[in-house]
């Protein structure tokens, strides 16, 4: 291993690629950690030329981008035996690895590296610069799931000195995009269906399109369609299904016309996924503490009345606002919260039900229930007859009270007739013994 490359100093290898190897160094004036990623010139003239010609490309690629989610180039520079480049030292962990364990990460947090990418791509695009090599490989993920794209080896730049080989691939085989398997011209959606491949092994950790050599691999790429994620992995949600199926048409209008859609996607569905969890992250997880309440500001609306201030004993629970209307309620908390899709279906019924105005069928579920019919009261007993008052001093009868007519009763003629001629009878015979005591009273104040 070299001890020195131009002012640096080499303290490990990291690892090797195809252009050469990736050293990690320190920058003695400014005392920063960088890592170096060389191009081995010990090649011949046509591989030496196409291979340095990447180099710079990649080098002035790359110093374009200025970009929180793209790796940041300081340096560049060239030996006998080597060029090199000095770029940001990136504590963490390639995509790959993370994939090559097993233990794949949680859906939304493969959502959020997912996105970060993208949007250093959306960034790329934007200065007319396509990858061309997006892979696991070249996803690196911080601390605090910070995710940055590096290798710009073979990125198209416009007006590029580059010119490939007829047959030469540029990419690798699992996540080559339809249009470049089949060498046709190439733009920005290119590197959203490679992303779309990422994504779409990063949340099952199985390649999309796979085989047992590179012919195989491009003819699965652009001849067939993989199941959805969530058949590999349950914990991912329907939308992502949708959302890596659209990263991946095979035809360019299918796609995703820019990364920045896919970006938007993938956070509509993060936040999608952070409503659906419990709220234990909440600030908020003790009560407040109880103050006393002023009395003046106490609105004695809602205060019980105690005993001895004209409130009964038993003292009743408060009633319901009259004027309280749970369907608006229901409006505001669902756009308090932004979830007025979620009760859709909910408001749109209520809204329904209330503007109908026609008439509601008794046996719709909507018709007022009619009250229970009350039974009718039992027919009160006939009187029993008074019998019959003593002679008294005054023969003088009460008025007859004038009563309403009593509803009609079902009581068979002959006991009606019966009843009305013995009440005659008495009325007759109570008449005539008050006209002879009368008589008895009047002879005996004559013969005084």
């Amino acid at each position: 291993m070299i001890a020195t490359l131009g002012r640096y100093k080499i303290v490990s290898e990291i690892g090797q690629g195809a252009m050469g190897v990736v050293y990690k160094a320190v920058d003695p004036i400014i005392d920063r950690t960088v890592a170096i990623k060389t191009i081995n010139l010990n090649l011949s003239r046509q591989e030496l030329e196409e291979y340095e010609a990447r180099f710079q490309q990649e080098i002035k690629a790359a110093g374009r981008l200025n970009h929180p989610n793209i790796v940041t180039i300081y340096d560049v520079g060239k030996t006998d035996q080597v060029a090199y480049m000095a770029m940001e030292f990136l504590e963490g962990q390639e995509l790959k690895d993370m994939i090559a364990m097993g233990q794949l990460p949680p859906a939304d947090v493969i959502v959020d590296i997912i996105a970060q990418v993208a949007d250093g791509l959306s960034f790329a695009h934007s200065q007319d610069i396509v990858h061309r090599d997006v892979k696991p490989s070249n996803i690196m993920v911080m601390k605090g799931t910070l995710a940055k794209i590096t290798d710009f080896g073979i990125a198209r730049l416009p007006n590029s000195a580059v010119k490939t080989m007829t047959g030469l691939i540029l990419g690798s085989p699992r996540y080559m995009s339809p249009e470049q398997v089949i060498g046709k011209a190439i733009d920005s959606r290119s590197d959203i269906f490679s992303l779309g491949v990422v994504l779409y092994e990063a949340l099952t950790g199985v390649a999309p399109f796979d085989g047992d050599n590179v012919n195989a691999i491009m003819y699965a790429t652009v001849n067939t369609t993989p199941p959805p994620p969530s058949a590999h992995n349950r914990a991912v949600p329907p939308m992502l299904d949708l959302i890596v199926a659209k990263a991946m048409a095979k035809l360019l209008e299918d796609r995703y016309q820019a990364v920045k859609e896919l970006a938007d996607d993938l956070r509509e569905v993060r936040r999608q996924m952070d409503h659906s969890k419990p709220a234990a992250a909440l600030k908020a997880m003790t009560s407040p503490v109880s103050r006393p309440v002023v009395k003046d500001l106490a609105d004695t609306d809602t205060i019980p009345m105690s005993p001895g201030k004209g409130a009964d004993d038993d003292t009743k629970p408060l009633a319901l606002n009259k004027v309280f209307d749970s369907f608006d309620a229901t409006m505001r908390l669902a756009s308090m919260t932004d979830q007025v899709d979620d009760f859709k279906e909910y408001i749109t019924a209520t809204q329904k039900m209330r503007a109908y105005k026609g008439k509601i069928e008794p046996g719709s579920p909507l018709a007022p229930k009619a009250p229970a019919p009350t039974p009718a009261p039992a027919p009160a007993p006939a009187p029993a007859p008074a019998p019959a008052p003593e002679a008294a001093p005054i023969a003088k009868a009460p008025p007859v009270e004038k009563k309403p007519a009593p509803r009609p009763i079902a009581i068979p003629s002959m006991q009606s007739s019966v009843s009305a001629s013995n009440s005659n009878l008495l009325a007759v015979a109570a008449i005539a013994v008050l006209s002879l005591a009368a008589i008895g009273l009047i002879i005996a104040l004559l013969l005084k």
